[in-house]
């Protein structure tokens, strides 16, 4: 894989603080929302933020581990709501809907081919069963990064920001063993009931996850291979739009825990990346504190969501589109002919 990677403009960064500070309100009145706009502006290398056009991005994939009992329903899912998204029905249609944001399917490895409007970057029919051989080959996730690139890099031709999300059936068993392996944490810790699995049916996904990871002893210090391994189509397609980010220069913001999964092993890829990512909330699954707090990401929403599809991310775009209503105003210290509120350095 060849690609450059872009670095945020720290004068653009500045001049955003600048501004935000030139704002008659206690500084840092905003909190982590000005932390997001500094950010922004650094990315986008003005402090004339641009919000819009924007695009919620929904990588979709089949995961031969649910062969093993793991989920609630079958694979066959996966494509029906793929199509429901496809044709603007689902829940995140609606939010993107309501958020300004065009939605775009993308089939990374469905069991079943999609029409169009479904973007085909298929790399396979659904991953194979991980406790029997690796989720794929490691061409399959390499190529599967790059589709996820290319895709943010097509994007940011005419969108501003882009946010990520996914549809897979099985993939919380497929990130929660990535994020396993990847952090050193007991599977138990990080693995959840997913969709509504009951007791013994979380106890079984452990153990398959377990059964897993003893099978391919994946190294933490080759993410590809632990992506490979474990992973699953839509993930790695996601990985690489988080990569996709700092090479197209665009903000991403990424969804609950599958896509946090799929950043926190594109930062072990390229740990450069993390200042284009863009947490949106903190996911009601038991592996995404640890997760966050590895990428040394404080995510501003904590409302206990784990829908996937992208829906918590897209959150994201009202609250910003809020606080740069705020930054473009002209309600600042000179327009009121009065001196800034005195700082002492304190948060509040």
């Amino acid at each position: 894989m060849t690609y450059t990677l872009h670095v945020p403009d720290t004068k653009a960064a500045a001049l955003a603080k600048k501004r935000l500070d030139s704002l008659a309100m206690p500084r840092h009145s905003l909190g982590q929302f000005e932390q997001l706009l500094i950010k922004i502006a650094a990315i986008q290398g003005t402090p004339d933020i641009s919000l819009t056009p924007r695009s919620v991005l929904i990588f979709c994939g089949d995961h031969g581990v649910v062969e093993e009992n793991v989920t609630q329903c079958s694979s066959d899912v996966t494509h029906t709501v793929a199509l429901s998204i496809a044709q603007g029905e689902s829940t995140i249609n609606v939010m993107a809907r309501a958020a300004h944001a065009d939605v775009h399917v993308i089939d990374m490895g469905m069991t079943q081919p999609a029409p169009p409007p479904v973007i085909d970057r298929r790399q396979n029919s659904g991953t194979k069963n991980f406790t029997k051989a690796p989720a794929m080959t490691r061409a399959e996730a390499e190529a599967s990064i790059e589709c996820g690139i290319d895709l943010v890099l097509e994007r940011a031709k005419t969108d501003r920001i882009l946010s990520i999300g996914e549809m897979g059936i099985g993939n919380t068993t497929s990130a929660s063993a990535l994020t396993a392996v990847l952090l050193g944490k007991p599977v138990r810790e990080v693995t959840g009931y997913g969709s509504g699995l009951s007791e013994d049916g979380l106890k079984r996904k452990i153990e398959v996850i377990q059964k897993a990871i003893q099978l391919h002893h994946p190294d933490p210090g080759d993410p590809i291979g632990v992506l490979a391994a474990l992973g699953g189509f839509e993930i790695a397609g996601m990985v690489g739009a988080c990569i996709g980010a700092a090479v197209a220069c665009i903000p991403v913001i990424i969804d609950g825990m599958i896509a946090s999964a799929a950043a926190l092993t594109a930062l072990r890829i390229e740990p450069d990346i993390r200042p284009f990512l863009l947490p949106s909330h903190m996911s009601a699954a038991p592996a995404a504190p640890a997760i966050m707090d590895a990428m040394g990401f404080s995510p501003i929403i904590h409302a206990g969501m784990h829908l996937g599809e992208g829906t918590g991310a897209v959150l994201l775009f009202p609250l910003l589109d809020m606080v740069k209503c705020v930054y473009d105003s002209s309600h600042t210290f000179d327009s009121l002919h009065m001196d800034p509120y005195p700082f002492f350095g304190g948060n509040t």
